[in-house]
């Protein structure tokens, strides 16, 4: 059986790098939100804006001498929150129009019923990627 020792960790240029592109994810979402051109960057912008507050649990793990492993470890653990948070808010959604909103009454709508959300692939994707997550995590936590 080998052991590992570990590496003297990140180097001063690759904890400046991590530090500004997640400052810069923060700044480009901002942007996006704030232009006047287009609805979809805005509705992008928006959701960028949630990972950029996630994604700032980071930089206190990108310091000159810890190791890149615990960057990337927590960088797994803000995208398995992401997700979870996108399918609770995405029930969420879909509870609130159950309980408290009522359909308007047969032949008096020019817009057909949307499918329930459980047929859309988005709550799939996120699902799997969760899952998906998690294993990792579940990996990368043995292997240490």
């Amino acid at each position: 059986m080998t052991t590992r020792t570990p590496g003297p960790g990140m180097s001063a240029a690759t904890a400046f790098r991590i530090e500004a592109a997640i400052i810069g994810l923060g700044v480009l979402a901002l942007v996006m939100i704030f232009q006047p051109v287009s609805l979809l960057i805005f509705s992008i912008g928006c959701g960028l804006v949630v990972l950029a507050a996630l994604a700032n649990n980071l930089l206190p793990f990108a310091q000159p001498g810890k190791p890149l492993r615990g960057v990337v470890f927590a960088a797994v653990v803000v995208a398995l929150v992401f997700c979870a948070a996108l399918l609770v808010a995405i029930a969420a959604a879909h509870l609130y129009g159950v309980v408290f909103l009522k359909p308007p009454p047969a032949g008096t709508s020019l817009v057909p019923p949307a499918p329930p959300f459980w047929m859309h692939p988005l709550p799939w994707v996120l699902a799997g990627l969760t899952l998906a997550l998690a294993l990792v995590i579940r990996r990368m936590v043995r292997s240490r």
